[in-house]
């Protein structure tokens, strides 16, 4: 047996989209360390991409917007698979087809459907598996580095993976009371995925956050996926109601000297 302990444990990767995305690359992760991988996808057409991806792990269709879907996604794989020892939340959306808006501007209808996805289908998702989960389960959702909550090309998702945390926490406290079920988050730095390619502007924020990290590299995605398997196993059992942040140091390095030579270096005319 491994460090982590994940053989034969079922874990529920949900929000996996293609190859780039973190939840495959967690997904193939927790397969070479001994997990039974279960996946949700968000259509039909989706599921049968990832189906041809990794044709050796079930994939179910999760909507998270429609009322009713997280309670059959639940009882569907607990049908077919039995308990679960552990989810790991990868959901994202925002709707940025307008472009870039100041944050004051944020629509309530494109701020209610992306808090819905990206932080309430949480929530959600841990009441409908708490009769299903396995003694010692954990979930694992990934949310953002610190640095990026101001961040303006973010818009309105930083408020709402704020919030994530906050449900995280909460949830955490909650099931405390009858459960050993543990929640935490990954609170990533910029990352090359789907999702992100949707963020305005996003490779100049890209550059400049690869600028501040200690090393001078931005992260791999297989550094975040790492993070969420080792919280997600039963090698992190004392960490609960945590947001463990991956993101190279690129939220301690502020006064760099480079950075600062380059901040303070006179406009050419």
């Amino acid at each position: 047996m491994s460090f982590l302990g994940l053989e034969g444990r079922t874990i529920v990767v949900i929000g996996i989209a293609n190859r780039k995305s973190i939840a495959y690359s967690i997904g193939r992760t927790l397969l070479s360390e001994g997990a039974k991988v279960i996946y949700a996808a968000h259509t039909e057409k989706r599921r049968d991409e990832i189906r041809k991806l990794s044709p050796e792990t079930p994939v179910f269709v999760f909507d998270a917007e429609k009322e009713g879907d997280t309670d059959r996604l639940a009882a569907e794989i607990s049908a077919a698979h039995g308990q679960v020892h552990g989810i790991v939340h990868s959901l994202a959306f925002a709707n940025y087809s307008e472009g870039f808006k100041p944050f004051h501007e944020t629509k309530r209808a494109d701020f209610l459907q992306a808090a819905t996805i990206s932080a309430f289908s949480l929530l959600e998702v841990a009441r409908a598996f708490k009769p299903h989960f396995a003694p010692g389960a954990a979930v694992v959702t990934i949310g953002i580095s610190s640095l990026l909550v101001t961040a303006e090309n973010y818009g309105y998702m930083s408020p709402i993976k704020a919030a994530l945390e906050g449900i995280t926490r909460n949830l955490a406290k909650s099931f405390s009371a009858d459960s050993d079920v543990r929640f935490n988050v990954v609170g990533a730095g910029p990352l090359k995925t789907h999702s992100s390619a949707g963020i305005p502007e996003f490779i100049r924020s890209y550059l400049y956050a690869e600028r501040l990290t200690f090393r001078g590299r931005n992260l791999e995605t297989n550094e975040v996926a790492n993070t969420a398997v080792f919280l997600v196993s039963p090698a992190s059992s004392g960490i609960n109601g945590a947001t463990i942040v991956v993101d190279a140091g690129l939220g301690m390095n502020y006064f760099d000297k480079k950075l600062i030579r380059s901040a303070m270096r006179p406009e050419q005319p």
